[in-house]
């Protein structure tokens, strides 16, 4: 009997650990500013895709989703870092970055393990010009976005005159590179100053005293939040007349709480996602997961990074690259940022709108599409 026994115990155990081999995890790693200025934009990232990975539920083929943040910080070489680490805790695909300066080194350790890439804040355009066939981008890219500032400055303001500010990183480059591209296209804005900020700074009035004396018609701010809330600020201070625009980096909430009455009035581009019960169900959703009383604009695309991420691998049957890269590229996805569908090089076919601060809230004007009023 008691060889029966041990027999009996062997083949427990044995059954045992064949059932702790067949357990599968999928791993979905983060990769975001979570220290530092830009902290609040990588923390909605990080909890866009926790919500989804909660919304979402059981995925076929795996008895858990683990999610795991990884902290870029805005920086090149961090970013890196974070990535390599990331690579080697098995994660299967990446949600991030944000900074595009943070992207495009983490691009490279992230390829050549072929690993799903989706960037929900990335807008550099040379980010999918690379040929990277894992890449995918959430948001529109910073030529689409350019286009649409310039348009809106020449034909819906009829600036004759205007003053660009960056702080000299890829996203903010980029921008006002594009911004002068197209300005000196159409000849009809002249650009009479561009003056550079540090990623970080607090203090704006040097180069805000300086552009005061010039007076342009229109100021656009590339920068970063919270440097966008502090800028406006001290421009109004300074009872600056020029008109102010900015782009989808200061589309944040804090935006709205940081600059009070001094952010009433300024323009901003970001894209415009269609109301829906699938986005106010996330967004109940999310508020109660974070006891938050508003959302960071990236937490949207990171959860329709996380969502469409699932679906994909449910729809292929496995977390495989290759599969995975083509059941996501060949197939058009439901999204809370409205329909998931990428092109050859891993970007979707968004446009911006033109928004404006009123009443302490982002508000619908333009559309550079159509030339008409929201």
């Amino acid at each position: 009997m008691k060889k029966i026994a041990i027999v009996i115990m062997c083949v427990a155990l044995i059954a045992g650990f064949h059932g702790m081999a067949a357990a599968k995890t999928l791993k979905i790693g983060t990769l975001s500013p979570l220290t530092g200025p830009y902290a609040q934009d990588g923390t909605d990232i990080k909890q866009g895709v926790l919500t989804a990975v909660k919304v979402f539920g059981k995925l076929p083929g795996f008895d858990k989703v683990e999610v795991l943040p990884g902290d870029s910080a805005c920086d090149g070489g961090k970013a890196t870092m974070a990535a390599n680490k990331l690579i080697n805790s098995g994660v299967q695909v990446v949600v991030g970055a944000y900074c595009s300066s943070a992207t495009e080194p983490a691009q490279i350790p992230l390829m050549d393990a072929k690993i799903i890439m989706i960037t929900p804040a990335s807008t550099n355009e040379r980010l999918t010009q690379k040929g990277y066939k894992y890449f995918f981008r959430m948001p529109p890219r910073d030529d689409v976005q350019a286009w649409s500032t310039v348009q809106f400055l020449e034909k819906k303001l009829k600036a004759k005159t205007l003053a660009l500010i960056d702080d000299k990183q890829t996203y903010t480059a980029g921008l006002t590179a594009n911004i002068t591209k197209f300005a000196k296209k159409d000849n009809m804005i002249k650009i009479v100053a561009h003056e550079f900020i540090t990623p970080g700074d607090s203090d704006f009035t040097a180069v805000l005293t300086k552009l005061k004396r010039l007076n342009p018609d229109a100021i656009y701010m590339g920068v970063y939040q919270p440097e966008g809330s502090k800028m406006i600020r001290q421009a109004r201070k300074l009872d600056m007349k020029s008109t102010f625009i900015s782009e989808d980096a200061v589309y944040h909430p804090k935006f709205l709480e940081v600059g009070g009455k001094a952010a009433e009035g300024v323009y901003l581009t970001f894209a415009k996602a269609p109301d829906s019960p699938e986005r106010r169900a996330f967004e109940k959703t999310y508020k109660k997961m974070w006891n938050a009383k508003s959302i960071g604009s990236y937490a949207y695309y990171a959860y329709d990074a996380g969502m469409m991420t699932l679906a994909a691998i449910k729809k292929a049957g496995t977390a495989d690259p290759d599969q995975l890269e083509k059941t996501i590229r060949e197939n058009t996805w439901p999204g809370i940022t409205g329909k998931i569908k990428f092109d050859s090089k891993g970007d979707r076919k968004l446009a911006h709108i033109i928004w404006v601060v009123k009443n302490n809230k982002f508000v619908p004007y333009w559309n550079p599409i159509t030339g008409k009023d929201l």
